[in-house]
């Protein structure tokens, strides 16, 4: 199937159509609420939320006792609450940091998930098949009515970020600093805390338990590899989700017995990836080749300063020195002599060099700043 295809079958399909629209949606809303969560150093908060829904799940089978999505998102919403709230119950009370909480929560909320999930399993209900699905998520089984949800929340989402996007933004940066504003820090953690679960939950039936965090983290740790500013964190946070959902969904679609949600988890592992390398201010790439140039050019500077002390000590600047003398001179390379030749401030005839005018001055600048940085 090429991309031609694919993409007509999208409008024509209604379940593929259904799918890479709710992931695309699902990866957008997570990545822009995700951004929020990686600048204030709550990596961990979406795995301890969507391992915290779990009971939820399961307790609301128990209750009800059919299988019933709308009353299965309601229980993880329940639940993720009450573990979010939990987490700050804990940081704030006691002496223990943010990251032993989530831990802790985590694995008690979904250590007794799967406990009901264990004994759910062996009642005599043939209801409680495919309950599992949640742990790991069941893309196809998303329908019409949970991509309209889906897109009423993002749009709620980002009403709410622009009405409180300024008080946000501050609160991200310095939390003191906003409080002598007058914000209530609190209801401003409280609410974009709860739309984080929020959209954990509804990820749940897509992605599942296990995978949610990452579609909560990838994307934000992607596009916060590209920018310092908040507002293009969260716009490119936003489009690498999408773009993961919509990849995942075709990859996924492409190719028997690939499960949708961990495709669309790789997909954005793929994102933060390219990202690490070659995005241009923070790129392991980019970093490595101004790492070299600085290095290079601080090489170039050194034997310059050093021509300079033996050139400074003739009244003309152009009076022929042996090359072997900088030999002794440690740094010093045939490849940067080329370099500072190429550069005008050098002339080479045979063995012997002399210092250009461009190059005597611009030796001269070096060696006084450099002084001066020695006298302080």
């Amino acid at each position: 199937m090429d991309i031609l295809e694919y993409i007509q079958l999208v409008f024509t399909d209604y379940t593929l159509r259904t799918i890479t629209l709710g992931t695309a949606i699902l990866g957008a809303i997570c990545g822009m609420l995700g951004s929020f969560a990686v600048l204030r150093k709550q990596s961990l908060l979406g795995d301890a939320i969507s391992h915290a829904a779990l009971p939820g799940i399961a307790i609301a089978f128990l209750i009800i006792g059919a299988k019933n999505s709308n009353a299965f998102l309601l229980g993880a919403l329940v639940s993720g609450l009450i573990g979010s709230f939990w987490i700050r119950g804990i940081i704030k009370k006691t002496h223990l940091k943010s990251d032993t909480a989530l831990g802790l929560i985590l694995s008690l909320f979904f250590g007794f998930g799967m406990l009901l999930l264990t004994y759910i399993q062996k009642l005599p209900n043939a209801n409680q098949a495919g309950l599992e699905n949640y742990l790991f998520g069941q893309a196809a089984t998303l329908l019409e009515s949970d991509v309209w949800m889906m897109s009423l929340v993002t749009g709620v989402c980002l009403i709410v970020l622009l009405l409180f996007w300024k008080e946000l933004k501050i609160s991200l940066f310095d939390s003191d600093y906003t409080k002598t504003l007058g914000f209530n820090i609190k209801f401003l953690d409280i609410l974009i805390t709860t739309f984080i679960v929020i959209a954990i939950v509804l990820g749940l039936q897509t992605v599942g338990v296990v995978l949610m965090s990452a579609m909560i983290l990838a994307p934000a740790a992607a596009a916060r590899q590209w920018t310092n500013s908040l507002s293009i964190m969260v716009i490119l946070a936003a489009i690498f989700g999408a773009f993961s959902g919509v990849l995942g969904t075709a990859i996924s679609a492409s190719h028997n017995n690939l499960s949708t949600g961990p495709v669309i988890v790789l997909v954005a592992a793929v994102f933060v990836l390219v990202s690490f390398i070659f995005s241009p201010g923070r790129g392991l790439l980019f970093r490595e080749i101004r790492f070299r140039k600085n290095r290079n050019d601080l090489q170039l500077h050194k034997t310059l300063s050093f021509m300079y002390n033996i050139a400074r000590d003739h009244e003309d600047i152009s009076h022929p020195h042996a090359i072997k003398i900088l030999n002794n001179f440690q740094g010093f390379t045939k490849r940067s002599l080329q370099k500072l030749e190429d550069k005008d401030y050098v002339k080479i005839e045979g063995n012997m060099w002399s210092l250009t005018t461009s190059g005597y001055k611009t030796a001269s600048n070096l060696y006084n700043q450099l002084t001066q940085m020695e006298d302080e």
